[in-house]
């Protein structure tokens, strides 16, 4: 098996004389020395640029970060310093971004099930735009309304009826699906009739999101055909086509470029008649390839006739994303990133289960052993931002390199922490 595919590797890699791995000008085997193991590394140059490559392919003002990939107050801040607005799905996300500054005229507010505490606090801190999703979510803002709230602006959220081609768990276009105002059985337009004649919102929009990590361009092309076919007779200033562009995570694996997905989209709404504002929100695009996540490798268990397992120091606490669906990853030692990888083996983690995998079927270096670092590319989407205490494991810090700077933005969690809500 060859070494790991220098495509994968954020944009400031680079192999050293040594064989090592440096990102952002510093040597990733230091950075673990400094910050310990389980680390998330971000390359700050590589986040920096696809944030600007959004807003070149889109527009100012018509590309929205996605923080549900990632956020933490650094995160935040980077995007809006780029230009991108953020989409917000939570109390809690939008609490982050107005914590980094952020503007809440910058925030979309997004959530298939937003309360009525959210809902208050989007309207006074004067979000940009909240997302409708429900005709009970109407009834919440109609009732704040009536409460002397001031109207917000609103889009509403549309189920266009796409299937992408994702997995089901990340799949949101189709028919079945609990986000959004159904297209197919005349949902959507009782919903944009009730927005139009209702004095609680201002109806500014339409948005619509197929799904997670869609590498076929033509899916994004028929959503936004079929959702022309909606949005032009209605004439609303706003068309919000999600976000849901796909990157590569294994050798093999090829995505379109962001200004490939923005050339896709607004040929394709140009020549559809849409005459609104066409605005996307990227995540993983943004984020994912920035990031490694680097391990100290504890355990090699060889089983004859079976497998061998090698275990690391983390696990699905850092990245459930192969557990939740069957996401595949690659694994190197940055020690020696050019090493011919021909050992078969199960990359796990210390969890106390079997399920707890980060790669099934890995390759690795032969001479992999106790006490090497292993790192895996492309997990700065859904690493961090999904992470988790089981087994009571604290969860990693994340640190920007770049300029030969390694500058921690989320430290790590202590013991102390873990007891930071128990009351007794």
């Amino acid at each position: 098996m060859t070494a790991v595919p220098l495509s994968l590797l954020p944009d400031t890699a680079k192999v050293l004389h040594d064989g090592s791995l440096s990102i952002g000008g510093c040597s990733v085997g230091d950075v673990a020395a400094e910050f310990g193991t389980p680390v998330f590394i971000y390359d700050e140059q590589h986040l920096r640029a696809r944030c600007r490559e959004a807003v070149a392919a889109f527009g100012p003002g018509r590309a929205v970060y996605a923080t549900k990939a990632f956020l933490c107050r650094a995160m935040a801040r980077l995007a809006y310093e780029e230009g991108m607005l953020l989409d917000v799905a939570s109390g809690g996300e939008m609490f982050v971004a107005l914590a980094a500054g952020v503007p809440a005229a910058a925030l979309t507010f997004h959530g298939n099930n937003k309360s009525v505490d959210e809902l208050r606090v989007a309207i006074t801190t004067g979000v940009r735009h909240i997302v409708v999703d429900s005709f009970d979510e109407l009834d919440r803002l109609e009732a704040l309304h009536a409460e002397g709230l001031p109207v917000p602006a609103v889009l509403a959220r549309i189920t266009p009826g796409v299937h992408a081609h994702t997995h089901e768990f990340v799949a949101t276009g189709q028919d079945d699906s609990k986000f959004g105002f159904n297209l197919g059985n005349g949902e959507a337009q009782r919903a944009v009739d009730r927005m139009r004649r209702s004095a609680s919102v201002d109806l500014v929009g339409l948005h619509c999101h197929i799904g997670s990590n869609v590498f076929a361009a033509s899916n994004f092309a028929k959503a936004a055909e079929v959702m022309a076919g909606f949005a032009v007779p209605l004439d609303l200033p706003e068309l919000v086509l999600g976000g849901g562009l796909g990157v590569a995570y294994v050798m093999g694996e090829e995505a379109p470029s962001i200004m490939q997905w923005g050339n896709v989209l607004l040929d394709a709404c140009a020549s559809l008649g849409v005459r609104s504002h066409v605005s996307v929100e990227p995540g993983r695009a943004i984020v994912a390839a920035a990031a490694i996540t680097v391990y100290t490798v504890g355990t090699i268990k060889r089983i004859p006739g079976v497998r061998t397992y090698v275990a690391v120091d983390g696990g699905m606490s850092d990245n459930p994303r192969p557990v939740l669906y069957g996401s595949g990853y690659e694994a190197f030692r940055p020690a020696d990133v050019r090493a011919t990888r021909s050992l078969q083996a199960r990359l796990v983690g210390k969890h106390c289960e079997s399920g707890d995998v980060l790669i099934f079927d890995a390759v690795l270096p032969e001479e992999t052993t106790v006490g090497d670092l292993l790192a895996t590319p492309v997990t700065g989407a859904y690493g961090y931002s999904m992470a988790s205490n089981y087994n009571m494991l604290t969860r990693p810090p994340v640190v920007f390199v770049g300029n030969g700077i390694a500058r921690p933005v989320v430290r790590r969690e202590s013991m102390e922490d873990l007891l930071r809500c128990d009351l007794d």
